[in-house]
C-alpha cells in the first residue's frame, strides 16, 4: 500500500514517552509504519534513589517528535491519537495545569517509608487486588510529595497528573481524565472502578487531587489550536486515553488473548499476558491492568535485564561478545545478573543480591551466562505465573534484547517452547494499535500486528538448559530468595513447556 500523501489512506498517531527519548509513529490500517520521529529526554537520578524529569521538556520533546514525524502527511489522513507513559510516572499541578512540582519517575524510590505506611493502610484492598505497594509505586510518591512542602503542593488545587495526562491536556487545551492503565500505581481499583476512599482518607490524601479515570480508548478530547501550532498534528484531531508502556508495548506485539504473554528485555525484564480471571499473587509480585476488550493483563517488572551487560562489560559491544560466546556449547555456571539491590518479580526481595555461583573462563563465558541467567528469571517468571493459574501458550520477545539472535535463540531454549518476534514492537507502534481500536483493540491488532519470524528451541540443548535451570533454583533457593512453590521441583504440575 501506498505511504505518501497521493494514497491517502488513514494513519493513527502512537505517541510513546520512554526515558530516554519521545517517540511518534503514524501508522496505516493494515500495519506500515507511514511516518516516524524521536527526540532526546533527560533527566536527574541521584545516589539516594531519586530520579525526576522536567515535563516543560516531555512538551518540547513532543513537539520535536511529532513535526518531525507528521511533516509529510496530509492533516487529512490522522484519524486519532493515543499516548503512553512510564508506568508510575506523574506530577503534580494547579487547576490550569501548570506543573507545581517536577516529575517523579517510574524508579523513583525516595518513598520507602510511605510505601509500608501505604501497604498497611490499603492491605486489604491491595490483596484483593492481588499486589503489594511498591516505593516507586506512584501512590506512597504522592503521599511523600503531599507532606514535603512542596511549592504549592500543601494546599489549594493541587492535581496529580500522569505523564501523558499533563501532555494530552496541553494537546487539547484542558484537564482530562487518566486512563485506568497509568491509574493503577496511584492507588486505583479496576476490580471496583474506583479510587479507595477509606484508604486515602488514611493516608491524608484527598480524592480531589485524583483525576477521573475512563477506560483506555476512550476520547478524552480533540486537538486545540496551541497543541497543533506545537506539534503539527492537525486541530480537531480525537486523543484516546491510551495505556501505560509496558501495556503498549503488549499490544504491539499482539499478545492478547489469553494465554499469550510478551516478554518486553530492554534495561530491565518486564513480562506481561493475558487471563480471563483476576490473578491473586500472595506475594504481592504480579499486578494486573485491565484488558480494554474485557479480561486482565497480569504481569511484572524485574530488575535484571539487558543493562546488566553494560553493568559487567562497560564499553563493550554487546554484538562483539555475542560472537565470542556463540562459540561455547555448554551451559555455564549459575550468574543471576541482578541490577542494583532488590528484586520486584518473580519474587519480591528487597535484599537480593545478584551473584556468580562458578567461575568464568573469560569474558566471552561470563558473557553467556549473563543470558542465560535472564532466560532463567524469565522461565521462573512464566512458572511463578503457571503456579497463580495463568496458562502459558505462546510467547513472544520485544525490546532491544530480542535484536540478539543468540540471546533469542538462548531463550526459547530455556523456555522449551518456540518464541514469536513480533515486526513492530515498539509501545508507539502499540498506541497506534490503539488508537485504531474503534472498540475492539483484539480486532486493530489482527489487523495491522505482524510476526517477523519464529525461532524453534534446539532440541539437542534442552536437557542442559533444564540442568541449568535447576542449578539456578538450587541456589536462589540456598540464599533464601524463593518461596516454596518456586522452589526446585515444585508446582510440576504446572509445568506445561512443550519439549521437542
Amino acid at each position: 500500500m501506498l505511504k505518501d500523501e497521493a494514497g491517502g489512506e488513514r494513519v493513527w498517531v502512537g505517541v510513546d514517552i520512554g526515558t530516554q527519548s519521545v517517540r511518534v509513529l503514524a501508522v496505516t490500517e493494515d500495519g506500515d509504519v507511514a511516518a516516524s520521529g524521536t527526540a532526546p529526554l533527560r533527566g536527574t537520578r541521584t545516589p539516594q534513589g531519586r530520579h525526576e524529569q522536567d515535563p516543560g521538556a516531555w512538551w518540547t520533546a513532543l513537539g520535536a517528535a511529532s513535526r518531525s514525524a507528521v511533516a509529510g502527511l496530509r492533516p487529512g489522513r490522522i484519524a486519532a491519537v493515543a499516548v503512553c507513559g512510564t508506568s508510575g510516572s506523574f506530577l503534580l499541578t494547579d487547576d490550569a495545569g501548570r506543573p507545581l512540582t517536577p516529575a517523579f519517575m517510574y524508579d523513583d524510590a525516595r518513598a520507602r517509608d510511605e510505601a509500608a505506611e501505604v501497604q498497611a493502610a490499603g492491605a486489604r484492598t491491595w490483596a484483593r487486588l492481588g499486589y503489594t505497594m511498591q516505593p516507586s509505586w506512584a501512590l506512597p510518591k504522592l503521599v511523600w510529595a503531599l507532606r514535603a512542602g512542596l511549592p504549592g503542593a500543601g494546599g489549594g488545587a493541587v492535581r496529580l497528573a500522569h505523564q501523558p495526562d499533563h501532555l494530552v491536556s496541553r494537546l487539547v487545551g484542558h484537564r482530562v481524565a487518566t486512563d485506568s492503565s497509568h491509574a493503577l500505581k496511584t492507588g486505583y481499583s479496576p476490580a471496583d472502578g474506583g479510587w479507595p476512599g477509606a484508604v486515602l482518607d488514611l493516608l491524608g490524601v484527598p480524592e480531589q487531587v485524583l483525576p477521573d479515570v475512563v477506560a483506555p480508548g476512550t476520547t478524552l478530547g480533540r486537538i486545540g489550536t496551541a497543541g497543533a501550532e506545537h506539534t503539527g498534528l492537525p486541530a480537531g484531531v480525537p486523543v484516546v486515553a491510551g495505556m501505560t508502556d509496558g501495556c503498549a508495548a503488549q499490544i504491539a506485539a499482539g499478545a492478547l488473548e489469553p494465554g499469550q504473554w510478551n516478554s518486553v528485555l530492554g534495561t530491565t525484564l518486564v513480562l506481561k499476558g493475558v487471563t480471563d480471571d483476576l490473578l491473586h499473587d500472595p506475594s504481592g509480585a504480579v499486578y494486573s491492568h485491565r484488558h480494554p476488550d474485557g479480561g486482565w493483563l497480569p504481569g511484572g517488572a524485574s530488575s535484571v535485564g539487558a543493562g546488566a551487560i553494560a553493568d559487567r562489560f562497560p564499553g563493550r559491544d554487546p554484538r562483539e561478545l555475542d560472537a565470542l560466546a556463540a562459540a561455547r556449547t555448554g551451559v555455564p555456571a549459575p550468574l543471576y545478573p541482578l541490577r542494583g539491590r532488590g528484586e520486584r518479580f518473580p519474587f519480591l526481595r528487597p535484599d537480593a543480591e545478584g551473584f556468580e555461583a562458578g567461575t568464568f573462563a573469560d569474558d566471552a563465558e561470563r558473557h553467556l551466562a549473563v543470558l542465560y541467567g535472564v532466560a532463567y528469571v524469565e522461565r521462573l517468571s512464566l512458572d511463578h505465573l503457571r503456579s497463580l493459574g495463568a496458562r502459558v501458550e505462546a510467547v513472544s520477545l520485544t525490546g532491544g534484547g530480542a535484536r540478539s539472535r543468540l540471546w533469542t535463540q538462548i531463550r526459547a531454549d530455556v523456555l522449551g517452547m518456540p518464541v514469536r518476534l513480533p515486526e513492530q514492537s515498539e509501545p508507539a507502534f502499540g498506541m497506534a494499535v490503539l488508537a485504531a481500536a474503534r472498540g475492539s483493540v483484539r480486532r486493530s491488532a489482527r489487523a495491522m500486528v505482524r510476526t517477523r519470524e519464529a525461532v524453534d528451541p534446539r532440541p539437542d540443548r534442552l536437557a542442559a538448559a533444564d540442568e541449568g535451570y535447576q542449578r539456578m533454583l538450587a541456589e536462589l533457593t540456598g540464599r533464601g530468595y524463593l518461596p516454596p512453590h518456586l522452589t526446585p521441583g515444585a508446582g510440576r504440575e504446572h509445568d506445561h513447556r512443550s519439549r521437542t
